[in-house]
């Protein structure tokens, strides 16, 4: 359903939330590390939620990254899906064609409509707040 791009950023977002949930910033390595990602494809998606200020980035020594907590619970998923994916999540064909609509459908058009729009409910009403406080420890990411 989402990309890679989309399932670390999604990945990295939560860590970075019940890090800073704790008053902690982390680090590149750090969250390369706990999500499983490759760290130079991790720092091209942390770029972009910076840019889209989704999640702050701190230069220098004590730096990292972090999300302050009195916004947490603004992020909605579907902010993180639109910035590193726009918006073909909540709009595109489920078999990827280019010109699916209702007046000319896919074979898949009806019954992927009803999921997408869950999918949409669903990122639309879930916080990075609840989310990072479901996680009971860091070792969350850690699952091989």
């Amino acid at each position: 359903m989402f990309s890679k791009t989309c399932e670390y950023g999604i990945r990295a977002t939560i860590f970075i939330a019940s890090e800073s949930y704790q008053n902690k910033r982390v680090g590149l390595k750090d969250i390369a590390k706990k999500i499983d990602s490759p760290e130079a494809f991790t720092a091209k998606i942390l770029q972009i939620l910076s840019k889209d200020n989704i999640i702050n980035s701190i230069k220098g020594v004590g730096g990292g990254f972090e999300i302050p907590r009195e916004i947490m619970k603004d992020i909605k998923l579907a902010q993180i899906v639109n910035a590193l994916e726009g918006d073909r999540v909540f709009t595109g064909c489920g078999l990827g064609l280019a010109h699916c609509s209702d007046g000319h459908p896919c074979p898949m058009h009806e019954k992927f409509k009803s999921i997408r729009s869950e999918l949409a409910f669903m990122l639309e009403n879930t916080n990075l707040e609840e989310l990072a406080l479901g996680i009971k420890s860091s070792d969350t990411f850690l699952r091989y």
